[in-house]
């Protein structure tokens, strides 16, 4: 079967706008050290499995947060 064959006629459209959490993909990530006071360390480590990714979505709302403010600044 080719993809124009394909009957999509059955999938609704996406209600609203879906794509308002989208996150966009930054590209590969890179490797560098850090060194967090140990009580951090214990923290995202103490979670289980992921503590790097945690880390790593904490930093991303971090500047997300300060992005925000910068824009509000720049409109008052």
């Amino acid at each position: 079967m080719e993809d124009r064959e394909i009957d999509f006629s059955y999938i609704s459209e996406p209600a609203g706008d879906f794509s308002k959490e989208a996150v966009f993909w930054p590209g590969k990530k890179k490797q560098i050290t850090i060194r967090p006071d140990p009580d951090l360390l214990d923290f995202y480590k103490g979670a289980g499995r992921g503590g790097q990714s945690r880390t790593n979505n904490v930093l991303r709302r971090y500047r997300k947060a300060f992005d925000l403010k910068e824009k509000k600044a720049a409109y008052e």
